[in-house]
């Protein structure tokens, strides 16, 4: 073997290893940031009482801003994490929860809601987000509890071979690609909201820049 092969085999191990292991890490961080996403979304009575507490207005400012930016942020941060679950390759290689996609599905869902109304005055808008999380939660921690991570548990096998994405490629792969028409659909619809946004806020701009009409200048 010449030098040349050794360090391109070298190579290539270290970057193949590299990625596994950066996709491992993923995988076995995303429990962590579900279990926060949802605690930071239901903690929100927990806050509002706070607040209430707070006796000056500035700390109960800085308060609620933390809370708005960290619960948002882990949302993002998730849902982001979690598209690790549309590669098929991965997919179909490595042992990830099969309803992974559909969960993002959910998160994606949620984020829509938040963007679209005010979560935090409309009451209708807060059950509707916490729906979508509470399904996309239970989508991902039961094929992790019980098939991704109770392989050794052998009254457990149903769930290992039927709810993890490598023992059932066919199936795991169908959902993610219905999962990502799903995700593709909620990401149109949120670009269109926001162009059609963007076009009204320069609408009403341009109105309030334009020139007043002559006649109502010379009666002036």
């Amino acid at each position: 073997m010449k030098p040349e092969d050794v360090t391109t085999a070298i190579t290539n191990a270290l970057v193949q290893g590299g990625s596994q292991f950066l996709v491992a890490t993923i995988v076995a961080f995303l429990p962590v940031l579900w279990t926060t996403t949802l605690i930071m979304h239901l903690g929100r009575p927990y806050v509002l009482r706070t607040l209430r507490r707070a006796g000056l207005r500035l700390g109960a400012d800085v308060w609620w801003m933390s809370y708005l930016l960290m619960r948002d942020a882990f949302l993002v941060l998730t849902f982001a994490l979690s598209f690790v679950y549309f590669n098929p390759n991965l997919v179909a290689a490595m042992a990830f929860p099969i309803t992974g996609p559909l969960a993002a599905l959910c998160l994606l869902l949620a984020l829509a809601v938040k963007i679209a109304r005010r979560v935090d005055d409309d009451a209708t808008a807060y059950r509707w987000a916490t729906v979508f999380l509470i399904i996309g939660a239970t989508l991902y921690y039961l094929p992790m509890a019980f098939a991704v991570e109770a392989a050794s548990q052998s009254y457990l096998s149903w769930f290992q071979d039927n709810l993890i994405s490598s023992a059932n490629v066919p199936l795991a792969l169908g959902i993610m690609w219905v999962s990502l028409a799903g995700v593709a659909a909620v990401g149109v619809w949120l670009f269109g909201r926001a162009m059609a946004s963007a076009n009204r806020t320069m609408a009403k701009r341009a109105a309030r820049q334009a020139p007043a009409p002559i006649e109502a200048t010379v009666a002036s």
